[in-house]
């Protein structure tokens, strides 16, 4: 009777312990979305419609760079013929035009971005909603992002050190 009390304590103990250890085990994943995005359908169009958006971000710089020149070389041919006045007004108006351009390049990097972005972010939206979907489904605690390093999904058994570290710092917020 000794011994089947010793087995029947040693097999509940360890079905208690299974049971314990797997609440506080945590199911890690991870995901490359460099890769799922390369994969995504409709990539192509949205990298279309940014070449698309560049090109004539391009050619208006283009444009803007030929007046600039053809305004340089007249003034460049002209100017031991011009008044004071006239070559005043001439050198002003290149500096003007050298001015356009700089701003507009440095707009045009800014709307590029803010483009790249909006085309760009229904895709990102998506693949994020499916790492959520599948997460839950499977029940991960986490999913690490290759392409990034990040977390990308925390289910909601995940366990938030945050407040201890605060408090190990002596973070009384």
């Amino acid at each position: 009777m000794n011994k089947i009390t010793k087995v029947l304590f040693l097999v509940a103990a360890l079905f208690f312990m299974n049971g314990f250890v797997s609440a506080q085990t945590l199911k890690i994943a991870h995901v490359n979305t460099s890769e799922i995005m390369n994969d995504m359908p409709d990539r192509p169009k949205a990298e279309k419609d940014l070449e698309t958006y560049y090109n004539e971000l391009q050619e208006q710089l283009r444009v803007m760079y030929a007046e600039y020149s053809s305004k340089l070389q007249d003034y460049q041919n002209n100017a031991e013929t011009m008044s004071n006045l006239v070559k005043q007004s001439k050198e002003k108006e290149l500096v003007d035009l050298e001015s356009r351009i700089s701003a507009f390049q440095a707009n045009a990097e800014n709307e590029f971005d803010a483009k790249r972005a909006e085309l760009l972010q229904p895709l990102l939206e998506k693949i994020q909603n499916a790492i959520n979907a599948v997460g839950k489904e499977k029940g991960y605690t986490y999913i690490i992002d290759l392409a990034t390093g990040t977390a990308v999904y925390v289910g909601t058994d995940a366990i938030d050190i945050t407040k201890d570290v605060k408090a190990k710092l002596g973070i009384k917020k």
